[in-house]
C-alpha cells in the first residue's frame, strides 16, 4: 500500500499536466504531496524525514513555479533533492564518520556495519546519478519530455529498490543478522 502512496502524487501531477498544463500539474502535485504526508501520518502516526523534506521542497519550488509563472523551478526540484541527499550522506559518512542511512533505518533493519557502509555508499552514488540525470533532462529536453521522464523515470528508483533488496537479503535470516561482523 505504501508504494501506491509514494507514486500517487507523481501520477496525479502527470495527469494534470497532460489534461491542462505544468502550472495546474504543479498545484495538483503540491496538494497531492500534502495529502500523501497526511495519509502517512494517519497510517504510522509519524512522518518519515524524507517525506517531510520532499514536501518542503515541493511546496517551496511549487510556490516559486506558480508565483513567478516559471516552470524551471518545479523541474529543478528533483535535482536539488537528490543532490542534497548525496551531499548529506557523503558528508555524514566521510567527514563526520556517521552512517546517516543506518541512523535513519537501523531501527527497522539489523545489518552488519560493513553492509550499512556499502548501502550508504551506493545511496550516495544513486542520488548523485539521479540528480545529474534530472539536470540533464531539464537542460536538454522540453517540459513535455521532462514530464514523461518523471513518469517513466520511476524505473530507476524501482530498479534501485529491487537491487538493494537483493543485496540485503543474504545478510538476513528471518529478520536476524547472518553475521555479527561490526566493521565496515
Amino acid at each position: 500500500m505504501k508504494i501506491l502512496i509514494d507514486f500517487f502524487p507523481i501520477l496525479l501531477f502527470v495527469g494534470a499536466y497532460k489534461f491542462y498544463d505544468i502550472y495546474v500539474g504543479t498545484g495538483v502535485l503540491m496538494a497531492a504531496s500534502l495529502l500523501q504526508v497526511g495519509i502517512m501520518y494517519l497510517i504510522d502516526r509519524k512522518v518519515p524525514a524524507m517525506y517531510k523534506i520532499t514536501l518542503a521542497l515541493v511546496l517551496i519550488f511549487g510556490t516559486l513555479t506558480l508565483a513567478l509563472h516559471d516552470d524551471r523551478f518545479i523541474k529543478w526540484k528533483p535535482t536539488v533533492l537528490y543532490g542534497a541527499m548525496a551531499v548529506a550522506l557523503g558528508v555524514a559518512l566521510w567527514v563526520m564518520r556517521k552512517n546517516f542511512l543506518k541512523m535513519l533505518m537501523g531501527h527497522q533493519l539489523e545489518l552488519p556495519d560493513r553492509v550499512w557502509h556499502r548501502l550508504n555508499t551506493v545511496w550516495i552514488a544513486y542520488n548523485a546519478f539521479m540528480s545529474a540525470l534530472n539536470a540533464y533532462v531539464v537542460v536538454y529536453y522540453s517540459t513535455e519530455d521532462w514530464v514523461s521522464f518523471k513518469l517513466w523515470g520511476y524505473v530507476f528508483p524501482l530498479a534501485f529498490i529491487i537491487g538493494q533488496g537483493l543485496y540485503i537479503a543474504p545478510h538476513l535470516r528471518n529478520g536476524e543478522e547472518v553475521e555479527k561482523e561490526k566493521t565496515p
